[in-house]
């Protein structure tokens, strides 16, 4: 079927149609991220969908043990299936550390544990075996010291294991009177480097993507995306920076003219109050620190951390590793039951 002239290019790879389970990846073996995925599985919470996870079973169990919870910890085979949830189990796909973790203490020799991890996982969903990956936090700097210096993050890692040219990192939470979702034109970059990191064609694919899987998967039928400024003021006519003028405004003209609703560029600070927002479905913020403590303010430990336009479903924690944590019991794992539900909504879609 032809698609209209005023239709928006579907820019994003669509998942694969497969597998409902979800691969949870246990993060930084330090951190709370173990602990996270024994808490969610002392009580699934009606969890619907079947999870494992993908770490040492071995230092799950040693955590389960130093935190007095019962956890049933079945290693499954290669072609195994995985069960349904059931309150005090949770299947495990092993992956084996590299050194003996303790809570709180970070090795760099675990490093190349935890790349494992998330490649099994991504190797799981590509090949149909789940539907969806979600990840705990990992540390950047265990693993730039542990011998990958170009490691930036899961976003950046998750687009060069799957091939793709675009991917657009984005938080969302339902703690808003309206579900506020704040999507980034550029990740985990030094301020210095982000002016020369937003091109007109660069900003247009990541619109598109963004549009894109609002559409496919979150069912939002025309998506309105909001756009900051990258300078105070949206640049004040060129007074204040000129990057509105020469590359913001004439990429998002162009993307009015395929039919994508776009607004802006508009003025950070007053972008995140209720007159715009409660007309919204998204908002695309310059960079990492201009958007995300909003959100974070909004909805900290109650968001989902989303990766859009990888062709499939990855959600994780909107938290770090919380080392000072790690082994207490008292980290909440709220985040990471928000970031599975999620996940089976978007592959449930995808499905």
């Amino acid at each position: 079927m032809t698609q209209p002239a005023n239709a928006p290019e579907d820019a994003a790879p669509r998942p694969r149609k497969g597998n409902p389970v979800l691969a949870l990846t246990t993060g930084e073996p330090a951190g709370i991220g173990p602990e996270l995925a024994l808490a969610v599985a002392r009580d699934w919470q009606g969890l619907s969908v079947p999870v494992v996870a993908v770490g040492d079973p071995e230092l799950l169990a040693a955590r389960a043990e130093r935190l007095g919870w019962s956890i049933r910890l079945p290693v499954l085979r290669a072609g195994e299936p995985v069960p349904a949830p059931v309150d005090g189990c949770l299947p495990v796909w092993p992956v084996a550390l590299n050194a003996p973790a303790t809570a709180g203490r970070l090795d760099p020799a675990n490093a190349r544990y935890v790349l494992r991890t998330l490649d099994l996982a991504i190797a799981a969903c590509r090949e149909g075996r789940a539907g969806g990956m979600v990840t705990a936090p990992l540390h950047k700097g265990a693993i730039i010291d542990g011998g990958h210096p170009g490691f930036t993050g899961h976003t950046e890692y998750l687009r060069d294991a799957c091939g793709v040219e675009d991917v657009v990192m984005m938080l969302a939470t339902t703690r808003t009177a309206r579900p506020l979702r704040v999507a980034l034109a550029t990740t985990h970059l030094p301020l210095a480097r982000v002016a020369e990191a937003i091109t007109q064609a660069g900003l247009s694919r990541i619109v598109r993507v963004l549009d894109a899987e609002l559409r496919h998967a979150f069912g939002i039928e025309r998506p309105r995306i909001l756009v900051a400024g990258l300078n105070p003021h949206a640049g004040e006519e060129g007074h204040l920076g000129r990057e509105e003028i020469e590359t913001i405004t004439p990429a998002l003209e162009s993307l009015r003219e395929a039919g994508i609703d776009v607004v802006g560029p508009l003025p950070a600070d007053t972008l995140f109050t209720p007159h715009h927002l409660d007309r919204a479905d998204a908002v695309l913020a310059m960079y990492h620190d201009q958007g995300l403590p909003v959100l974070k303010y909004a909805g900290f430990g109650q968001a989902a951390n989303i990766t859009l336009g990888l062709g499939m479903v990855r959600t994780s924690v909107d938290h770090g590793t919380a080392l000072d944590l790690a082994g207490s019991g008292r980290a909440d794992a709220g985040s990471l039951r928000v970031a599975l539900d999620v996940a089976r909504q978007m592959s449930a879609r995808a499905h």
